[in-house]
C-alpha cells in the first residue's frame, strides 16, 4: 500500500467526496440523509465547513480515498469548545487504517485550534441489520471515545428503526478560563 497523504479539501473535491458519500447515503444507514445532495450543494457544505473548523481528505496515489471534517456540536455560544466529527472513507478502502489516519490529523486540528471536547454521532443497530453494524462504534471506541447516551428508534431508513449513540472525547484540560478558538484557515501548518 502507497503511503496516505493529507490535505485541506477545497470545493472543487466536491464530485468525488460525494462519490464516496452516496453509497452511504443509498445503501447504508450510517447517514440518515435520503437523498444524494448535488454537487453545488456539496460545495456549499464544504466552503461553509472551512470557515471555522477543519475539512480533510487523504490521498493515495494522488486519489481522494477519504475524507473527515469537524462542524459546531450545537450553535448555542456555551458549546464552542465542542465539535461534532464526521469521516467517511471509500466504501473499497475501508479497513486500511485510513480512517484512523484522518481523525488522529482531524483531532491535531482542532487541539491547535483550542478545541477541548470531540463527539460523534452514530448509528447504532437495534439487531442485527443488512443496512448497518456496529463498526463505526468499535472505531471510536478503539481511538479513546467514550459512550455517553443513547437514543432509541430516533432515526427511521429502509423501513426500519434505528437507535442513534453519542460519543465523545475530551482533547485536552478544562481551564477556568480557556483561550480564544482560531478559525481553521488562520492556522499556521495545520498538519504539522
Amino acid at each position: 500500500m502507497s503511503v496516505l497523504k493529507l490535505r485541506e479539501a477545497c470545493a472543487d473535491d466536491a464530485s468525488r467526496l460525494l462519490e464516496i458519500y452516496a453509497p452511504y447515503i443509498e445503501h447504508t444507514a450510517i447517514t440518515f440523509e435520503y437523498e444524494v445532495p448535488s454537487v453545488e450543494e456539496f460545495k456549499q457544505r464544504i466552503i461553509n465547513t472551512l470557515t471555522m473548523y477543519p475539512y480533510i481528505v487523504a490521498l493515495q496515489n494522488d486519489r481522494i480515498v477519504g475524507y473527515a471534517y469537524a462542524s459546531a456540536f450545537h450553535v448555542r455560544a456555551a458549546y464552542a469548545y465542542n465539535v461534532e466529527m464526521s469521516i467517511y472513507v471509500d466504501i473499497n478502502e475501508r479497513h486500511k487504517h485510513i480512517g484512523r489516519f484522518l481523525y488522529e490529523a482531524l483531532e491535531g486540528c482542532l487541539r491547535k485550534q483550542g478545541f477541548l471536547n470531540v463527539n460523534a454521532c452514530i448509528a447504532a443497530p437495534r439487531e442485527k441489520d443488512p443496512y448497518l453494524d456496529d463498526n463505526s462504534i468499535r472505531f471510536h471506541e478503539h481511538l479513546g471515545y467514550q459512550l455517553v447516551g443513547r437514543f432509541h428508534e430516533c432515526g427511521y431508513k429502509f423501513g426500519r428503526w434505528y437507535d442513534m449513540v453519542w460519543m465523545e472525547k475530551m482533547l485536552g484540560e478544562h481551564p477556568e478560563h480557556p483561550s480564544a478558538l482560531i478559525p481553521f484557515k488562520e492556522l499556521k501548518h495545520p498538519f504539522e
